[in-house]
């Protein structure tokens, strides 16, 4: 294609082809490729404009080559030329490419002789433009930084469709179609590891095939990486290669081919960032369970859930978080370990006060919602000696049972974290989650706290702690052999066994099924009486509810009467200074 006769230029020899070779192991994006490839049969964008479409996603997820395969399907469509123009955003050793060096480019390439090419961005745009309307091109621009880089390179008129690649959301780029790529399918990526490493025999549905694109995160890079490997070192087995990543104590440095590795492409993102931002992204390697909003990133990073807010914001407007839900943020397993990885560099001392920050946000917050969803106050209760300058306002019940559920996976992580170096936090953060798991029947992880719980109090020596941590394995006895539970209590007669059986004969009725009789509160009562007089309220308590439906309402009354009066007197005992009252 040459210009001849527009804007007074005789033309040069010119390159309107220049897309680079398409992969011929491209493997999946099956949807992500058929919203692209509506353009062949529908170029209807905003009158007056070029269709543009941004790509976006973290390093090494695939975007150049959606991009590229996606541009030579769509070529024919677009025959006054296809142009590859690679913008540098993340090229080691090369500046990002300025918008009057890329319209230069442009020029040049499409035929524009070096004289006709003016000075200045503005001109050089202008000139792009004229040079590009009324004909069909298909652009591809790589790698970009932001809006500003891109904008004007943008033709200005209709029928030409302009691709566009970026580890930034680009959110200022009007009118523009952004497909945001995540990590590839587990069978895509176990497919794309097979066409890569071309090993006689190895199939998508075996075990260590599998295996191996699990612990790549089903990162296309990453995937790369292992199956060149896998090709060039012929004495390794799938198997083997599977074992060694999973023994690996530091799996980014396997995943690497010559001078390329999935480390240094993450670490060209995490320069991106201020230095600010860098500094959360490595404490969010520290989250124990697998996500975090602002109040949790503020107390990990010792600042305000505003300030949090904006620096998540900024992660993820980089593609290093993505966000599953509303104000939920995640990190892909290998940037996590990335983020690990470069917190191991700080100071330990630093590393760690963040991470008791945030355990301290953890099991503050657990107790305040747990003061909602208990009937009855819970024995050896502790909390943080340091307790949260922020933490989210739970005002009823139906506020704390959210929060408990939207954190129930990172409490059960942040009670195993705390286990070797905070014991504490392993202890009571299981203890505040007891009343909420068993309303809700998470029986399965309530087992799973409560051993963490006994371990952390074994490790401490901590006899406050012990009690708390043996009430898991009550209960869980209770479910199968409640009079047996019952009868080692009453034989214990250690302190607060009263608030146990309050406690245990709710539990009991709500998993068999049936209400729960005067007879069992009786039980109680019987126990309490022997010294614990808060229990002994809280059991008259419930026997008198008990009682009322049971339609034995004098009954009733007399039984909330005395609990009345022994509240009222527990409360003036606590008054005094004692923390529990005696007999």
């Amino acid at each position: 294609m040459a210009d001849v006769g527009r804007s007074g230029s005789t033309g040069a020899a010119a390159a309107s082809r220049t897309l680079p070779r398409d992969a011929a192991s491209f493997t999946g994006r099956g949807r992500e490729l058929a919203l692209l490839l509506e353009r062949l049969t529908s170029v209807v964008p905003a009158a007056g404009a070029a269709g543009v479409y941004v790509i976006d996603g973290m390093a090494g997820i695939g975007k150049t080559t959606l991009a590229v395969h996606a541009a030579h399907r769509l070529a024919a469509g677009f025959p006054d030329g296809q142009f590859f123009l690679p913008l540098h955003a993340h090229t080691p050793g090369q500046r990002p490419v300025q918008p009057a060096d890329a319209l230069a480019s442009l020029l040049l390439t499409a035929g524009v002789a070096a004289a006709q090419v003016p000075p200045g961005v503005e001109a050089r745009a202008a000139r792009w433009r004229d040079h590009v309307a009324g004909r069909k091109i298909l652009l591809l621009l790589d790698d970009a930084t932001g809006h500003e880089q891109v904008r004007p390179l943008l033709p200005g008129t209709i029928g030409s469709l302009v691709l566009i690649t970026s580890r930034r959301r680009l959110g200022a780029l009007q009118d523009a179609t952004v497909i945001s790529l995540g990590a590839l399918l587990p069978d895509e990526a176990a497919s794309l590891l097979v066409r890569l490493a071309a090993r006689p025999g190895m199939q998508a549905a075996d075990e260590a095939v599998g295996g191996i694109a699990r612990l790549c995160g089903y990162l296309p890079l990453a995937i790369a990486m292992i199956a060149s490997q896998l090709r060039h070192h012929l004495a390794r087995t799938a198997a083997s290669m599977a074992a060694s990543l999973a023994a690996a104590r530091d799996q980014l440095a396997v995943m690497h081919a010559e001078d390329l590795s999935v480390g240094a492409a993450f670490d060209l993102s995490y320069q991106d960032l201020t230095s600010d931002q860098q500094r959360l992204f490595r404490r969010l390697g520290l989250v124990p369970g697998p996500s975090a909003d602002a109040y949790a990133a503020a107390a990990l990073d010792g600042t305000s859930p505003d300030a949090a807010s904006r620096h998540l914001d900024a992660l993820y407007d980089q593609n290093l978080l993505s966000e599953p839900a509303p104000g939920r943020y995640v990190l892909h397993d290998l940037l996590r370990a990335h983020a690990r990885a470069l917190a191991a560099a700080d100071d330990p001392a630093e590393s760690d006060a963040a991470t008791r920050r945030l355990l301290d946000y953890y099991l503050h917050t657990a107790q305040a919602a747990d003061r909602h969803i208990s009937s009855m106050p819970t024995p050896y209760r502790r909390g943080p000696e340091n307790p949260p300058a922020y933490a989210p306002d739970l005002d009823n019940v139906e506020h704390a049972a959210a929060w408990l559920e939207t954190e129930r996976l990172n409490l059960h992580a942040a009670a195993h974290a705390a286990l070797p170096g905070h014991p504490l936090h392993a202890v009571q953060i299981p203890g505040a989650m007891r009343g909420f798991l068993i309303a809700h029947g998470h029986w399965d992880q309530m087992a799973a706290l409560h051993h963490i719980a006994q371990a952390a109090a074994r490790k401490a020596g901590n006899r406050t702690g012990r009690p708390g941590a043996h009430a898991g394995q009550d209960i869980l006895r209770a479910l199968t052999d409640f009079p047996a539970t019952i009868a080692s209590l009453s034989r214990a007669q250690a302190p607060n066994q009263a608030d146990m059986l309050n406690l245990l004969v709710l539990l009991q009725s709500l998993a068999a099924g049936h209400p729960v009789t005067a007879a069992s509160y009786r039980q109680v009562l019987t126990l309490a009486e022997l010294g614990d007089r808060l229990g002994q309220a809280y059991a008259l308590h419930h026997l008198g509810l008990v009682l009322q439906q049971a339609g034995d309402y004098p009954g009733a009354a007399a039984s909330l009467q005395r609990a009345l009066g022994l509240f009222r007197a527990c409360s003036a005992t606590s008054a005094t200074g004692s923390a529990r009252p005696g007999p």
